[in-house]
């Protein structure tokens, strides 16, 4: 009976530290990464027509928004074109994007350039004698610059490739970087279905410096022969929101000079989980678009979701396309955000 009571004993003090490390290794494993990355700014989605299909845009081409999608898409683009979204954004923001593209067509390629920008109006100072403000103010800007070149290697699979200088700025600090982007395109045998992969801000980590990080102080009090020496205080490096994208885009004609385009995607981000997000757009006689998302599905603790918008598209000559679009997003406690498009290409 005792070498029972020992054993159990035992048992209990051998499987006490494992049920430990086992609840301690699930509170380390079980988060979503939500604000662990620099320039989050690049994870808000670009286009009009792209936000009101759910952000479900990889397998799309042809379009210049997809110089942030997936650059291989940009690889189908015909003549030239011009692209202006502006979106107010969470928090009184304002986020703007515009882009560039030309055809090469003597190498079946297309050229892009690119600015993304999230700006911040000014705020005032607040410290913690002086909470109402000290009468200073200060200003926000993020913004991401890119070029961008993509190829039809064959007439159905296509290659892309965005370089980009990232910049982001907070009162007197700032800091950049430069990324990659790459993305492949395939038009696949069945008629209207075509698939795209992307993986988005491949580069490294991101740290703030300026001149409000450099102080003077006393690192010995007791030493009267120490004072007053210069510092520099060294701010930690966070990793860029590198973004893993695969997706299907489906387009069928209906009758009555209908068409609709379905699209579906994956999405595997580091700052925060995987999710999918689904896209329906229903065009009229190459005039009048309606559109319906949903974004986000199964990634935890998301609270964006439902993605509404439509768009009118005049066609002059049947070579020059004037469009506008518009989106709304619906983000739960943080509301909503609406966003609009202007674009123009020249064939």
């Amino acid at each position: 009976m005792r070498a029972l009571r020992h054993m159990a004993l035992m048992a209990v003090v051998t499987l006490l530290p494992l049920d430990r490390m086992a609840q301690a290794q699930e509170f380390v494993t079980n988060v979503s990464n939500k604000g662990t990355v620099a320039a989050a700014f690049l994870e808000i989605g670009v286009g009009a027509r792209p936000v009101a299909m759910g952000g479900t845009y990889v397998a799309e081409s042809g379009r210049m928004e997809m110089i942030y999608w997936n650059p291989a898409g940009l690889a189908y683009m015909k003549g030239l074109g011009i692209s202006f979204s502006h979106a107010e954004w969470l928090a009184e923001t304002n986020h703007e994007f515009f882009t560039l593209a030309k055809e090469l067509p003597f190498i079946r390629s297309v050229a892009a350039a690119s600015i993304v920008a999230l700006s911040v109006p000014p705020q005032p100072v607040r410290t913690v004698l002086m909470p109402e403000g000290t009468g200073e103010t200060y200003t926000a800007q993020d913004y991401a610059v890119s070029l961008s070149m993509a190829t039809q290697l064959i007439p159905v699979f296509s290659v892309g490739l965005t370089t980009k200088y990232i910049s982001q700025r907070i009162w007197t600090e700032s800091a950049g970087q430069l990324a990659l982007d790459v993305g492949v395109h395939y038009k696949t045998p069945l008629a209207g279905l075509a698939l795209g992969a992307s993986i988005s801000n491949f580069g490294p980590d991101m740290r703030l410096s300026g001149k409000n990080l450099t102080n003077i102080i006393d690192p010995d009090l007791t030493n009267r022969g120490i004072e007053n020496i210069p510092v520099e205080y060294k701010t930690d490096g966070f990793p860029l929101p590198q973004i893993f994208r695969f997706g299907a885009s489906y387009r069928r004609p209906l009758p009555g000079r209908g068409q609709v385009v379905a699209l579906a995607s994956l999405m595997h981000p580091t700052g925060s989980t995987e999710s999918m997000s689904f896209g329906l757009e229903y065009g009229f006689n190459n005039l009048v678009f309606f559109r319906a998302g949903y974004q986000n599905l199964f990634e935890r603790d998301a609270i964006s979701g439902l993605t509404l918008g439509g768009g009118l598209q005049y066609i002059l000559r049947r070579r020059h396309t004037f469009a506008f679009d518009y989106a709304y997003a619906d983000w739960t406690i943080l509301q909503k955000v609406h966003r609009v498009s202007l674009s123009m290409s020249f064939n």
